[in-house]
């Protein structure tokens, strides 16, 4: 049985390759899981996304389990508690962002209702799908990215950048921006996500 045509990204990485063809791109709607990637996402600015990856354990054990109610509560000793662990990216700024972005994320929640719901009216509710056949045709931004990281920034997120926040979208799905020729760009076309009504 011949294997799957993927984008080229993963390269010959079994955690990227995992990553690729079980999680980048499904449209998530979990609060959890969108403070996670919030997290890994603006941990990865300036680095490689593998790299992030393969801390990600490390950042789960690190950051409560992505419990950014509790995340919030950290304080100053938490903030040297994690420039002292190698098992994530120890920079001081990106770790104070994880945790003022978690209480930014609990006043989203409360006036919002839910941290998906303020995420994806960004793209109407629905994922954009994208036609791309090579690498090179991606962007790095997008309106879409632009509106979130203005509106984000000014309630009090750090390290949300259009750049970041476009990165975001191609991982939680607000985008797919698997290449064509990818089977999983087709599996996605087919998530009941991709076909609910605005």
């Amino acid at each position: 049985m011949s294997a799957p045509k993927r984008c080229p990204w993963p390269s010959d990485d079994p955690q990227m390759i995992a990553y690729h063809d079980t999680e980048w791109g499904v449209p998530l709607h979990d609060d959890g899981k969108l403070f996670e990637f919030l997290v890994l996402e603006g941990a990865q600015a300036g680095l490689s996304w593998r790299t992030v990856l393969h801390k990600r354990e490390g950042y789960r054990r690190a950051f409560a389990r992505f419990d950014y109610t509790e995340v919030a509560r950290f304080n100053a000793s938490d903030v040297r508690r994690l420039m002292g662990d190698p098992s994530i990216i120890r920079n001081g700024q990106k770790i104070e962002a994880a945790i003022k972005n978690a209480r930014a994320f609990l006043e989203i929640r409360e006036k919002v209702g839910t941290f998906a719901e303020y995420q994806w009216q960004f793209v109407d509710g629905k994922p954009k799908i994208n036609r791309w056949k090579s690498p090179s045709q991606l962007p790095a931004t997008s309106p879409e990215s632009d509106a979130m990281s203005k509106d984000m920034k000014k309630r009090g997120f750090s390290f949300v950048g259009s750049t970041v926040l476009y990165a975001h979208m191609q991982a939680v799905g607000m985008v797919n921006d698997h290449l064509v020729q990818c089977s999983r760009w087709r599996e996605l076309c087919a998530h009941p996500s991709h076909t609910r009504s605005r």
